[in-house]
């Protein structure tokens, strides 16, 4: 049976998957604004804010999805005594300051500005991964390489939610970054008219 004494714990699946592919999402923000500043190239910057998006997006899922899973499991909503919780949080703010500077930001020479938020910004998202690992968790336990971790998953079906989350993602990106594209060309046909 896995551990699965309740059926709110599904939702444990879908948690991971969401992080681990917020993860990756805000890792891409973070690679695409170390190249825009190398190469000044609009692209990269598309691909970094679409992916801040995206990212932001699956953080804001998986704290609302660990919120009602802590619930069921530790019979609490919410732990500030969590390094991992308060490190994650952190994350979630650190986005959400990110997606503010890039809104507020014109596009061409103010947005050096949003990729070096972008590059400092993800310091935050190692750190709450290895959080575990430096202090002493309240209840997420550091769960790869651990044994003696007490939440029981069925490895196919984390998977099976992975490749699925991913596939989401890769869909979403490509979405907005072509949405990117057709705002800026109305933004040039519009600047183009008023000369």
């Amino acid at each position: 049976m896995y551990g699965i004494d309740h059926g709110a714990n599904l939702i444990a699946y879908w948690h991971i998957s969401m992080a681990w592919v917020g993860a990756v999402a805000l890792t891409t923000t973070f690679v695409g604004s170390l190249l825009y500043l190398r190469f000044e190239g609009r692209y990269w910057n598309r691909i970094a804010h679409s992916a801040g998006e995206i990212g932001f997006l699956f953080v804001t899922l998986t704290l609302i999805t660990g919120s009602i899973w802590g619930r069921v499991v530790w019979n609490s909503w919410w732990e500030w005594t969590d390094v991992r919780l308060v490190t994650f949080l952190l994350v979630w703010f650190v986005y959400a300051g990110y997606l503010v500077v890039y809104a507020s930001t014109e596009r061409g020479a103010d947005e050096q500005y949003t990729a070096v938020y972008g590059v400092v910004g993800f310091l935050t998202v190692p750190l709450s991964y290895v959080s575990t690992r430096l202090w002493i968790p309240t209840f997420h336990e550091t769960t790869l390489g651990n044994p003696q971790v007490s939440a029981n998953i069925n490895p196919l079906v984390l998977v099976v939610s992975l490749v699925a989350v991913s596939f989401l993602y890769t869909y979403l990106l490509g979405l907005r970054i072509r949405i990117h594209e057709i705002e800026d060309k109305i933004q040039y046909r519009a600047s183009g008219r008023r000369r």
